[in-house]
């Protein structure tokens, strides 16, 4: 992985469904909350749009989160939550695992911000790679 990358991506192994299942999984078992799943395909066929599987998935852990919002010159931070991890599929018939990489974007934010990104990001990774294998 490029620490330098907003965006990073990675193949997995598994279909849209599976990869989803295995990142809620995975998630719980470090003690995430999974406030929703967002399936844009779903959403988008509603106004008529055709597109390939894709499913946001939404994380967040109360260690992180609540840290960001104890306080109130923190509670700005609340644009960048909860965690989301896109699941997707390309023209190549493969399923894709995008994430922010948050603690590339916590410069000029309060430390305790800073701080509770910089935990968040390490473990959504954590996360990630348990299912879908390293970067």
């Amino acid at each position: 992985m490029n620490a330098n990358q907003l965006i990073i991506e990675q193949v997995s192994p598994f279909d849209v469904a599976a990869t989803v299942e295995k990142l809620i999984e995975a998630a719980a078992k470090r003690e995430w909350q999974n406030p929703a799943v967002h399936n844009l395909q779903q959403s988008l066929a509603k106004s008529g749009k055709e597109v390939r599987p894709v499913q946001v998935v939404e994380i967040c852990k109360s260690d992180y989160s609540g840290k960001m919002l104890e306080k109130n010159d923190e509670r700005i931070s609340s644009i960048l939550m909860p965690c989301r991890i896109s699941v997707y599929e390309k023209e190549d018939g493969k399923t894709y695992v995008a994430l922010l990489n948050m603690a590339g974007m916590t410069a000029g934010l309060s430390p305790v911000i800073a701080e509770a990104i910089h935990g968040a990001s390490d473990e959504s990774f954590e996360i990630v790679k348990s299912v879908v294998g390293p970067f």
